[in-house]
């Protein structure tokens, strides 16, 4: 798959979005763009706002299977050659994470808007490098932008929940929880790309917790610093199989986070103890109405509290909500969430919290950028932690 964009000066717009359906691109016949992407795009699809028109792949059986079950009428192994061809207005990106800067700055650089999975990029030279290829940093007005999967944020509870601390409705957060702990065993870590810095960016922290804790923080608001640990307790990798944090925020609320892949009782949990309630969050990869629980004070009034615990429609949390968003923020050429600032704070979290765990240090918010070894690798090279290099043996 080639995924240089060689040729920076060839964005043109793409045709208005009104009165049309948005053209999409699947990159990655993988498990994700099967089953997350590709069913968002066709839902949406059949209300008539989308149509999907290629997917790509590396591997060409791969991707031609996936074409000829889902209905797709291009299947490409070559990323620039499905940009000159189709001209799509969306690219999902659904490949592994060392492949995500190349790939979105081709898809900005051909003027279609991208929806990224998870993690966005390894670095956060990489995302300020993808930053300065959308429109906007081109002088162009309206997009396109690049956006993150973060679907977590997305949907009637984390809405209902934004809105009540927006408004402090339950009085001001205090203390919080993120919980990320997962189980994965050696068959997991068994692929090749898996465990490793340079191809999947960091470990729990990064490619599992970071879900959480993005929807801490699009629930509290910015951080302002963080003090971590991290190891190595099961699985022979480069990256941490377990990390803590204590993490202080803006508004002065304190939160304990916790990632990890050797938890055999699966959960993943989020818990904001306000002044006058708490609202917890427990599930393990996606959550209903039903996940989220608010527990008033005892002086509380019961017609308060029943109006806090009233979610209204239930709207799980799903790629298909996400999407939704986006689309809405394309046909009005608008930044959408979980892009720029929006889509870099748990990224610059994460970094800060490795930061914090191999050095010993307590990390600041915008501590970390050019020249600071950890602004280009997770790892910032410290000692025991960056991959060691292989030395070369003469016959």
């Amino acid at each position: 798959m080639s995924t240089p964009a060689t040729n920076p000066g060839a964005f043109q717009p793409l045709p208005p979005l009104t009165g049309r359906r948005i053209r999409a691109a699947v990159v990655g016949a993988g498990a994700i763009g099967r089953g997350s992407h590709f069913p968002a795009l066709a839902r949406l699809a059949e209300e008539g706002e989308t149509e999907v028109v290629a997917a790509v792949d590396i591997d060409a059986n791969a991707v031609e299977a996936f074409s000829a079950e889902a209905g797709i009428p291009h299947a490409y192994t070559d990323l620039e050659q499905m940009l000159r061809e189709q001209r799509p207005d969306l690219v999902t990106i659904c490949t592994p994470p060392t492949l995500h800067r190349a790939q979105t700055v081709a898809a900005l650089r051909a003027g279609a808007w991208v929806w990224c999975e998870k993690p966005p990029v390894p670095t956060l030279a990489d995302f300020d490098a993808v930053e300065d290829e959308e429109g906007p940093a081109k002088g162009t007005v309206g997009g396109p932008y690049a956006s993150i999967v973060f679907q977590h944020r997305f949907g009637s509870g984390s809405r209902h929940v934004r809105r009540l601390l927006a408004e402090q409705a339950m009085g001001r957060p205090l203390v919080a929880h993120c919980q990320t702990t997962w189980y994965r065993d050696t068959a997991y870590y068994a692929v090749p790309w898996r465990g490793r810095w340079e191809t999947e960016g960091g470990g729990p922290a990064m490619g599992h917790g970071i879900h959480q804790m993005d929807l801490l923080l699009d629930l509290l608001g910015p951080w302002s610093e963080v003090k971590a640990m991290a190891g190595r307790l099961v699985h022979d990798v480069e990256t941490e199989d377990v990390s803590t944090a204590l993490v202080r925020f803006e508004n002065g609320a304190m939160a304990t986070v916790v990632n990890s892949v050797l938890s055999p009782d699966e959960v993943s949990r989020i818990r904001i103890d306000c002044e006058r309630a708490t609202v917890e969050l427990t599930h393990l990869y996606g959550h209903s109405n039903d996940n989220w629980r608010v527990t008033p004070a005892p002086d509380v009034s019961s017609e308060e509290a029943a109006a806090w615990q009233d979610f209204g429609p239930d709207v799980p949390s799903s790629h298909l909500e996400q999407l939704r968003e986006l689309v809405v923020s394309m046909r009005a050429g608008e930044r959408p969430r979980s892009s720029g600032t929006d889509g870099r704070t748990s990224l610059e979290l994460i970094t800060a919290l490795y930061k914090s765990a191999f050095t010993d240090t307590t990390v600041r918010a915008g501590e970390i950028g050019p020249g600071d070894p950890y602004y280009t690798a997770l790892h910032g090279g410290a000692p025991g932690w960056a991959p060691v290099a292989r030395e070369e043996v003469s016959a």
